[in-house]
């Protein structure tokens, strides 16, 4: 044997899709944007479409592949995250995976008390602290659709609870391209101006478009709006087979690629080279309820086949885990959290979002986001697999303990037992009786003392008076702009 490199990381690997059946979903996206087209409500984009030499009849558009491929190609094959400070934080590329919040729910599960409420914008400030303090949470989205502020200007408000209580980057929703663009205006404050925001970017914008096949106008003009600024955009179309794609999931996958590959088309022919993302969702329909469920396996197995042909085409993808159809945090909650961080972990999706969801994404859930921290805890420390070289095959230390010695007191143990070995948050791991003695405590009583601990004592970095001052200027001066109409 020639061994040509002695140190080598070992690590789980999973594959989907094989090559073939990569460029199978592919062919059927290209020909799904020039032979089914999109409905395409907004005029200037028609326009642009057609400029490039995309087939235009009324709102239907259809898009030739060369046109398809060409912006493909445009696009950045990855970009960096920075922090609300300018340090980089994410490298969003390749099988990189990072874990973020959820996000836009109308009901929130408190994280004191346990019960179920209209989302409060003090609510998205405390998820946000909570969020900050968590070693596994990487980034980090407003945690639901603020329900007590005016519902046109609600953007500007949970902007402002998350970016004021987390240095970590953002990922954000917009509700009208006005709301985008003062969001943007906030950000650059927080930057110290908007080519510094440009320079190092801390935020993603998240437009959706709807399924099957549609562009709204408003989601064109906040595609336009992030692509003029030519910072990053991770476009978000939603498939729910059987009901918004086909059931089947080829079908599925094939459709959601054919609907981000549009999004990413009208970014770049607005900007060549401004950064994307070739993202879908795959909201499972529960034939049965008629409702959407976010555990059922098959939305890991439509994100896995669509991430892989993102990846083929070297752009950054987006993942949906930690999130959960149950009520309460009970064995279903963590059941379905820990089956999809895995998943979606080992599929190397980039940005994983919803950490934090409840009741089938109606509600977000601090105490389902702490659980799941600890989940994905586990989930790093077993893709990051294990190093093979001689300081860790540790033969020496072997022959110094010999048969029937330990190594507890071991340098070797010492050097290295905190990085090999995890540990949890809130698991527990005491014998019976001590357990016992402590209190009987479940994991949801441990989450929820967790909880307490991080808002009592964490304390996330400030920003200055003067730029909050701005924030607070641009928040209530765009309310009354967004209200007024």
């Amino acid at each position: 044997m020639i061994q040509t490199n002695t140190t080598l990381k070992a690590s789980p690997q999973f594959r989907m899709l094989t090559e073939d059946q990569v460029e199978r979903i592919k062919r059927t996206a290209f020909k799904v944007l020039e032979e089914v087209g999109f409905k395409v409500l907004h005029g200037g984009v028609r326009k642009m479409l057609q400029s490039a030499g995309a087939i235009v009849q009324g709102e239907s558009v259809k898009v030739p592949e060369f046109i398809v491929q060409g912006c493909l190609s445009s696009a950045p094959k990855g970009w960096s995250l920075f922090d609300r400070q300018g340090h980089r934080a994410l490298d969003v590329s390749g099988r990189n995976s990072y874990y973020g919040t959820s996000t836009a729910s109308p009901n929130t599960k408190d994280a004191l008390t346990g019960e179920y409420h209209k989302t409060r914008v003090e609510d998205l400030a405390r998820a946000a602290k909570v969020a900050d303090a968590l070693e596994n949470i990487d980034w980090v989205m407003p945690m639901g659709s603020a329900q007590d502020v005016p519902a046109m200007a609600a953007e500007l408000h949970e902007f402002f609870a998350t970016v004021t209580h987390t240095t970590k980057p953002i990922v954000f929703l917009a509700y009208s391209p006005r709301g985008t663009e003062l969001i943007y205006d906030m950000a650059a404050e927080v930057a110290g101006g908007m080519d510094k925001l440009r320079e190092k970017p801390f935020l993603v914008l998240y437009p959706e478009s709807i399924s099957p096949l549609i562009m709204p106008a408003e989601v064109a003009d906040r595609i336009l709006i992030a692509a003029d600024r030519g910072l990053p955009q991770m476009m978000g179309p939603t498939i729910q087979p059987g009901a918004t794609g086909p059931v089947t999931m080829a079908g599925a996958v094939a459709q959601g690629v054919a609907e981000s590959m549009f999004c990413v088309v009208v970014a770049q022919l607005r900007r060549q080279g401004c950064p994307v993302g070739l993202g879908c969702n795959f909201g499972i329909l529960d034939m049965a309820q008629g409702l959407m469920s976010i555990g059922s396996p098959e939305m890991s197995l439509a994100l896995a086949a669509q991430a892989e042909v993102a990846q083929s085409l070297g752009l950054p993808t987006w993942g949906l885990a930690g999130a959960t159809d149950a009520k309460c945090l009970d064995a279903q909650a963590g059941a379905e959290a820990a089956f999809h961080i895995l998943a979606q972990g080992q599929s190397g999706l980039n940005l994983i979002h919803d950490v934090g969801y409840m009741d089938m994404s109606m509600a977000c859930g601090v105490e389902q986001l702490v659980m799941s921290n600890d989940v994905i805890g586990m989930a790093k420390r077993f893709l990051s697999g294990f190093e093979v070289s001689d300081e860790h095959l540790a033969l020496d230390v072997i022959r110094k303990v010999g048969p029937g010695g330990h190594y507890l007191q071991q340098e070797h143990t010492m050097k290295h037992f905190r990085k090999e070995l995890w540990r949890s948050r809130v698991f527990t791991r005491q014998p019976f009786e001590r357990w016992k003695d402590e209190g009987s405590k479940d994991v949801e009583t441990n989450v929820r003392e967790e909880i307490r601990r991080i808002l009592e004592t964490h304390k996330p970095m400030s920003l200055p008076e003067g730029v909050l001052t701005e924030l607070e200027r641009i928040k209530m001066q765009g309310e009354k702009e967004l209200t007024c109409k």
